[in-house]
């Protein structure tokens, strides 16, 4: 009851500055972070706007962008989006609406920092089949802190506190993998809840102009659809280096990232009595390369690699191979087939006009057919529309995706170490395998917005048929802060399990919730 009393004194604080709030104008990313990916229908203004650019330096398929290669970049806000430009005279106001936090900026632009809340009061039941129901919940205390020193050196950080009360499905899968999808370990809150930590960051270094260096912890994504079947943002942060470099121009751009995963199995070395055990680590490393073939046409290449995990004392011998920064030769050395396993695809990105774009990746596993299920691959193709028949700040997405059953997966088994995930979750393909249509609606109207996802999953066991997902959401809100996505929603959730050709019982989940948040990066629960 408290939480919803101030949701109350928050929507009339809402409805009290409404003339204020309808005086908007654009903005840019100098007020944002860059921490992206982030939550996917915010971000699609940064997709809107960079479709709309005739550039042939702009590399849309990788995230988080790198803003210091081109100013380009910092046009994320579309300009019908308008966004409140005006100085309120009460500093209160200017704070809550329209400002971040803390910002402090030099006057000479020699250094900036800026400071917001992470908040997340969300209350909402959620309804099943024999007409039972459960109370919902997640509570959300943190902070974001940026900062850039010169035009050169950049960082972030952030940190979240989360006590959460889910859905029996989403439960269900905590139970099992020991983790809140894409959100780490927890520990039990109050028998039925759960207690977890979320934090990220990075530094970001321009030596040159055409050299950028990252080193932090947090996660990538590739691709320019809603999910991706190479590398996304469904497992937890992990840390890594990311050195990305340009050519011809910038028509041409290589990306170089090292990081350090773990398989929530232990280490092997011994654990001291009342601390937290050593989990298994194993190196990865990415390559993509993203060229612009003209104005329009993107195409990319990705290698992916797990190297062999650590031995029973949680060591790891690397190869000098890792390091190796040349795309796709370690394929030639290693192949498809080996220990150390290895993911490789392509991507490519066709703006039609500056409103429709079309997109795809295939992504390549194994092809020796040693499983029983056969060889493992994987493809996408999609389309967006922005200002969709006409109507200013309506996108709309269609997305279909298929990964063969044991994708990702070492070819020395299904359970190996070796595996292509983090924290028991696919680095790539949220649901794993399967076929899926993925369809996506966004409106906004002024701070104002409506947007839709349905989700249509058939998914098999050993290529025989195993269910059927239906996942529908639907969120209707209001922005009270762009600066760092801070509004307040409605929104219904609907999920039907059907099984078909083995013995258990379908499920149907309905839930509702409200809520006043943050949303600076994605949660996937369609699964």
């Amino acid at each position: 009851m408290i939480i919803l009393h101030k949701i109350k004194i928050q929507l009339f604080r809402c409805i009290k500055f409404t003339p204020y709030i309808l005086l908007l104008t654009t903005i840019s990313l100098k007020s944002q972070f860059y921490n992206l990916p982030n939550d996917y229908f915010f971000n699609n203004l940064t997709q809107k706007q960079l479709a709309r650019l005739d550039s042939e330096q702009t590399h849309s398929s990788i995230q988080p962008y790198i803003p210091f290669f081109n100013k380009k970049y910092e046009f994320v806000a579309d300009t019908s989006h308008k966004i409140f430009k005006y100085v309120a005279d009460d500093i209160a106001i200017q704070k809550f609406f329209f400002d971040h936090l803390i910002h402090i900026k030099s006057k000479t632009g020699k250094y900036e920092f800026k400071v917001d809340p992470l908040l997340n009061a969300e209350l909402g039941f959620a309804y099943y089949d024999t007409a039972q129901y459960q109370r919902i919940s997640t509570n959300t205390r943190g902070f974001i802190a940026s900062g850039s020193i010169g035009k050169d050196f950049y960082f972030e950080t952030m940190f979240s506190e989360n006590q959460s009360q889910f859905p029996y499905y989403i439960s269900n899968f905590n139970k099992q993998t020991k983790v809140v999808p894409g959100q780490g370990r927890y520990k039990v809150f109050k028998v039925t809840g759960y207690d977890y930590a979320f934090s990220s960051g990075f530094i970001s270094y321009q030596p040159i102009k055409r050299l950028n260096i990252q080193v932090g912890h947090g996660k990538q994504k590739i691709g320019n659809g809603y999910r991706s079947i190479l590398l996304s943002d469904n497992a937890f942060n992990y840390p890594y280096l990311r050195v990305t470099s340009e050519w011809l121009k910038g028509r041409l751009q290589y990306t170089n990232i090292y990081a350090v995963l773990m398989n929530l199995t232990t280490g092997g070395a011994l654990t001291p009595k009342y601390t937290e055990p050593l989990f298994q680590k194993k190196a990865v490393s990415f390559q993509y390369l993203s060229f612009n073939a003209s104005k329009r046409i993107n195409i990319g290449l990705f290698q992916g690699m797990v190297w062999n995990a650590a031995d029973s004392m949680n060591r790891q011998r690397l190869e000098w191979q890792y390091f190796n920064p040349v795309i796709f030769s370690n394929l030639g050395f290693y192949g498809l087939n080996n220990k150390n396993n290895i993911v490789i695809g392509a991507t490519a990105n066709v703006k039609l006009t500056n409103k429709i774009s079309v997109y795809g990746q295939f992504m390549g596993d194994d092809f020796s057919n040693t499983f029983a299920i056969g060889n493992a691959f994987g493809y996408q193709v999609g389309a967006k529309y922005f200002d969709a028949f006409k109507l200013k700040n309506l996108m709309l997405q269609v997305e279909y995706n298929d990964v063969a059953e044991g994708s990702y997966n070492s070819p020395f088994g299904t359970y190996s170490n070796q595996s292509f995930s983090h924290y028991n979750q696919n680095l790539a393909y949220t649901p794993g395998y399967g076929k899926e249509l993925v369809l996506l609606g966004d409106y906004k109207f002024r701070r104002a917005f409506l947007n839709a996802k349905l989700n249509l999953q058939y998914m098999t066991f050993k290529n025989y048929a195993l269910y059927n997902n239906t996942f529908t959401k639907i969120q209707l809100g209001y922005t009270i802060n762009p600066a760092y996505n801070f509004n307040v929603s409605l929104g219904y959730n609907y999920r039907f399990q059907d099984f078909d050709g083995f013995d258990a019982s379908d499920n149907k989940t309905t839930f509702y919730t409200i809520s006043l948040k943050s949303n600076l990066y994605n949660t996937y629960y369609d699964f």
